[in-house]
């Protein structure tokens, strides 16, 4: 099988398509045919310190083969998956009979893998980080990127208000499901957000932006409000010092090994996310299809900044 291969540490030209084994599935496992593989900004700093030899964590497929002991999926299944051990990026890949979910009659392939990871993320934002509440207002960052167009939708359904924050003018229209859209970079966006609060600041603020803007979003947060800090692959992590606090105030930094730590938990967010979609409570953005072959132009577009919504890869 052909498999998208991280030959060494460095930019997207380190990506090289390779014939590899292909591989068989033992007790408890499954082989599958990728359909779709998802592309993330992690994996580009997977790519650059060469952590893993195929990347990609996410994808959907067509079940091929299961291994001893698998009792719940056959031959034929439609699952999708979110798998930390990496290997997406490829045309085949075994995983754990228990970490992947089937995907509904009604949802296509490329809305499963589109959901599995920023999908995921926003769930387990609005609904662990920070439980959101009717009447709660929020500040979400990149609200015209994957999970910033998800994480809107999912704190509307919920009652909240969303001051979604772009990058460029031309990604006002992305982010519309907003109440409100701001173009800003840097922490610019500080006195336009307390003016629409009334000055007292929002209930919680989603910043996938990086050391940059922490002291800004941070400023902005009302009493009690909860800073969702998830930017540390850009930029270095900022150091917090206690004292330093403006208020009282909770931070998280949730990572994506917490959002599904079982696969209850797995089956259980994917089938409500899933129920969002069929419904119309959830639309899923793609706005990139790439070959396998070339992943790496996708890399060099999401390392541009200037994408919105999702990429995807086609083996």
């Amino acid at each position: 099988m052909k498999a998208m291969v991280i030959t060494e540490p460095g930019g997207p030209e380190v990506l090289r398509l390779r014939e590899r084994p292909a591989p068989r599935p033992g007790p408890g496992e499954i082989l599958i045919d990728v359909r779709v593989a998802g592309v993330n900004f992690f994996d580009t700093a997977i790519r650059r310190l060469a952590q893993a030899e195929v990347p990609g964590v996410e994808g959907a497929g067509v079940v091929t083969e299961v291994g001893a002991g698998v009792r719940d999926l056959a031959v034929g299944d439609r699952v999708a998956w979110l798998h930390m051990s990496y290997g997406s990026y490829a045309e085949q890949i075994v995983l754990p009979a228990d970490g992947v979910v089937r995907i509904p009659d009604a949802i296509d392939d490329e809305t499963a893998a589109a959901l599995m990871v920023q999908g995921l993320t926003a769930h387990h934002f609005a609904t662990v980080s920070h439980p959101v509440r009717p009447g709660d207002v929020t500040l979400v960052h990149a609200a015209a990127g994957g999970v910033g167009l998800m994480l809107t939708q999912l704190i509307k359904a919920r009652g909240g208000t969303v001051i979604g924050l772009v990058s460029r003018p031309e990604k006002v229209p992305v982010a519309s499901r907003a109440d409100h859209v701001l173009v800003s970079s840097g922490g610019a966006f500080v006195d336009r957000v307390r003016e629409l609060t009334g000055g007292e600041g929002v209930h919680a603020v989603f910043d996938g932006a990086g050391a940059s803007t922490f002291e800004a979003s941070m400023s902005v947060l009302r009493r009690h409000g909860t800073f969702v800090f998830y930017g540390p692959l850009i930029g270095e992590p900022p150091t917090v010092r206690l004292s330093e606090l403006p208020r009282s105030i909770s931070i998280t930094y949730p990572t994506p090994e917490d959002h599904v730590d079982t696969p209850e938990k797995l089956r259980a967010h994917t089938s409500e996310l899933f129920g969002l979609v069929e419904s119309g409570a959830l639309t899923v953005r793609i706005t990139g299809r790439y070959a396998l072959a070339d992943a790496a132009r996708a890399h060099a577009a999401i390392e541009s900044r200037a994408t919105t919504g999702k990429l995807l890869l086609f083996p």
